[in-house]
């Protein structure tokens, strides 16, 4: 073929055609840049960037599969395997990450085993729970490809709230959006039954600078079961009717009623095309099919969620866990925690308060005092936090936390966690302090 009847279709194809007019013709690169692009059909480069794919796939490139185990007691304990495959226009990879998807409804449960392969650990309790949940995460992904919308991780940015803190009107199963080209947010409200609170919906939007726009689509979380709208800030200058035409224009969403995934009556690991490794068919498998055993340091717990979780062996103590909730405690509410340090000693708290559960045993457990170790607070609480004036009164104790856990337990997995959650909160708050002109 020569190479004036050349027609690139990717952009990948666009910079080898611009190499060979470059060697044949003697041009600069961004000459030949600019005419393969033409020849592409594009005004030139920087238009064949925004309009071309990088690379032309494979239809196996475009294929994304969601696995979930189920068992059935109910019904003389059957068991099986139910996969949903999804066919997109364009590779996961380059649609969302994973980091974010793992804030998209439906994609809590499922960890990515390959870059084609999303499993849920947790064993479902049912075929039709195990369907209901695959689905979930299909519609999720079929909303993030046809909007471009993806999950905010700062919902705070857009709240859906009047000057006096008034939210929505029936306001339910709310998730945020933003557009990463633009960043503009958006509010996706899906509630139960909205036409009895049609009116007042629209005359708080009114009122408060919103627009609340419901869409034909049926939604994500319960289809046909609950309503989906649109919602934005008025005043944002979001483009909420080019999304509106994009959401309506979805085809119909995934449900259980019309189940077109592959089922099977066997807990035998489905494997999928781009899982070519031996470490990546063992990620596969479900780790709730994996029966969890005691190490020299560690002993498995949690196993109701069809997941097990691991502590440390060893014990902190009934007065030595009052002191780390306690301490906990004045730090989560401390004036002088960040929003991410608070979101790193929420998760140490639960996770020690798992510990302090399963050391103290079931009988101690239901004793009222216990309650409140690392959930709520007592006067003796109250005192305590008294004496954090500071950011380094604040540290401090954290580094007395860190010394106390490291006394109680031995040199482990699950406590480097939780010792990291405690370190990267101290570096958290220097930051915080370093910031402010003056701080102590």
């Amino acid at each position: 073929m020569l190479i004036s009847e050349v027609r690139p279709t990717t952009i990948d194809g666009v910079k080898r055609l611009a190499s060979q007019l470059r060697k044949r013709k003697g041009l600069k690169h961004s000459e030949a840049l600019d005419h393969a692009a033409k020849a592409a059909g594009c005004s030139n480069f920087a238009h064949a960037s925004r309009s071309l794919p990088t690379k032309r796939f494979s239809s196996r490139e475009l294929l994304v599969f969601f696995t979930t185990y189920w068992s059935d007691n109910e019904r003389r304990f059957q068991c099986g395997r139910e996969t949903l495959r999804i066919q997109l226009t364009r590779p996961l990879a380059e649609l969302c990450n994973r980091h974010l998807l793992k804030s998209a409804r439906g994609f809590g449960n499922l960890r990515m085993v390959a870059e084609d392969h999303f499993v849920c650990d947790s064993i479902a309790p049912s075929q039709d729970y195990a369907r209901a949940g695959l689905c979930t995460a299909a519609r999720s992904l079929q909303f993030i490809e046809a909007t471009g919308l993806l999950p905010d991780r700062n919902p705070r940015k857009l709240e859906p709230r009047s000057l006096s803190g008034e939210i929505l009107p029936g306001r339910d199963h709310a998730t945020f959006w933003v557009d990463p080209s633009n960043g503009q947010r958006f509010f996706i409200d899906e509630p139960y039954e909205s036409r009895a609170l049609e009116a007042e919906r629209t005359a708080w939007a009114d009122c408060h600078g919103w627009r609340v726009e419901k869409a034909s689509w049926p939604g994500i979380y319960r289809p046909y079961e609950c309503d989906l709208y649109v919602a934005v800030d008025g005043r944002s200058g979001s483009d909420i009717d080019s999304l509106l035409r994009s959401v309506n224009s979805m085809a119909d969403p995934s449900i259980t009623e019309n189940w077109d995934g592959e089922s099977t009556a066997s807990w035998e690991t489905f494997v999928s095309p781009m899982a070519t490794t031996a470490q990546a068919k063992r990620r596969a498998k479900c780790k709730g099919m994996i029966y969890p055993e005691a190490s020299l340091k560690t002993v498995p717990y949690n196993f109701a969620r069809g997941t097990s979780q691991r502590r440390p062996i060893g014990e902190l103590g009934i007065k030595g866990h009052i002191e780390a909730g306690r301490i906990i405690k004045a730090a989560i509410g401390s004036e002088f925690a960040p929003a991410a340090g608070y979101m790193r000693l929420g998760s140490l708290r639960a996770d020690l308060e798992d510990w302090f559960c399963l050391e103290i045993g079931p009988e101690q457990r239901q004793r009222p005092e216990f309650f409140q170790v690392y959930y709520g607070e007592t006067d003796e609480d109250k005192a305590f936090r008294q004496t954090l004036r500071t950011r380094a009164d604040l540290i401090a104790w954290l580094q007395s936390l860190k010394g106390k856990l490291l006394e109680a337990y031995p040199d482990c997995a699950p406590l480097r966690r939780q010792l990291g959650r405690i370190e990267m909160a101290m570096s958290m708050i220097e930051k915080a302090n370093a910031s402010v002109p003056g701080a102590p």
